[in-house]
């Protein structure tokens, strides 16, 4: 199996590829992961002009660090075909990786796989494009499973609540505290999703959050994903960056108690010691486990 490669996730920026001026700001913002849409946030007159912009944006805009990603048509559209072919073959070597919208079960993605290895072979491109994709119909999740383990080239789960609530037929008037459901309506799903990813060795992300003037509650609902396990959350506005950056990066304090406690597990270890007291805590294997999830992400952020 090929190594998936390590991706900052922390805040995914939703950029309309119809759009000149916002792919523009979207390589200038502070996310992590930018994916030029060519799905909802195009109209359909626009589609197919939108990807010659998208690939202009891929080529020549300065994206830092930046994961590029472009977010395609599901698979039962007129455009998905064409949202492939053209954007790889205009853009490729500048592309990390491909969001499929809408897959029902993994004959979707593979259908994605196949054509992203025939393209790469006849254009030689140097690196593998990954796949990313959104869990939002509920065959998908009924099938999650399965989703996340048909293709090495898969690498994040992304939990799209939208067109999950329509799929589902929630009431979408029930979420949220002022809602008469006991509870997070999207629980079960994000849940799921998460623990599909990590079992399969990917990421899970936490799709978007529509009232973007209300920072309290996409805090609130950033911080219920990390929770489970998630590494970060959309960005439909440019104010849901920073937020989403603080919720799912660790404080600079946890970043140094990890690396005491790893230190003095590795000196105990050395002695033949199994555990160790740090501050009062005791640090063992298991400890170490989750210290390692704090030092990992660390590395990866640059903390």
């Amino acid at each position: 199996m090929t190594q998936r490669p390590r991706r900052a996730r922390r805040s995914q920026l939703s950029v309309p590829g119809s759009s000149e001026k916002m792919l523009r700001k979207g390589a200038e913002s502070q996310a992590d992961h930018v994916f030029c849409d060519l799905e909802d946030a195009v109209a359909p007159s626009a589609k197919v002009e939108a990807r010659d912009k998208i690939a202009w944006a891929l080529n020549n805009l300065d994206w830092g660090k930046k994961t590029r990603c472009v977010r395609i048509n599901d698979v039962t559209t007129e455009w998905c075909h064409g949202d492939i072919i053209s954007i790889v073959e205009n853009a490729g070597a500048n592309l990390d990786t491909i969001m499929l919208t809408k897959p029902y079960s993994a004959a979707d993605v593979i259908f994605l796989d196949r054509m992203l290895g025939q393209l790469e072979k006849k254009l030689k491109l140097e690196r593998r494009i990954g796949i990313e994709v959104l869990i939002e119909e509920v065959q998908a999740l009924q099938n999650v499973e399965e989703i996340s383990r048909c293709s090495d080239r898969l690498e994040c789960l992304i939990f799209g609540m939208g067109d999950y609530s329509g799929s589902q037929g929630i009431d979408t008037r029930d979420i949220g505290e002022s809602g008469s459901y006991p509870g997070d309506i999207f629980h079960y799903a994000r849940f799921r999703i998460t623990m599909a990813a990590r079992a399969a060795g990917l990421d899970a992300v936490d799709g978007p959050f529509a009232n973007f003037s209300n920072e309290a509650a996409f805090r609130s609902e950033a911080q219920r994903a990390k929770s489970l396990g998630m590494v970060g959350k959309w960005a439909i506005h440019p104010s849901q960056i920073a937020p989403a950056l603080d919720i799912f990066s660790p404080d600079q304090r946890e970043v140094d108690r990890a690396r005491k406690m790893e230190a003095a597990y590795r000196d105990a270890e050395a002695r033949g010691l199994g555990a160790v007291q740090v501050d009062g805590v005791m640090v063992d294997v298991a400890v170490l486990r989750l210290v390692r999830n704090t030092l990992d992400k660390a590395e990866l952020y640059g903390l």
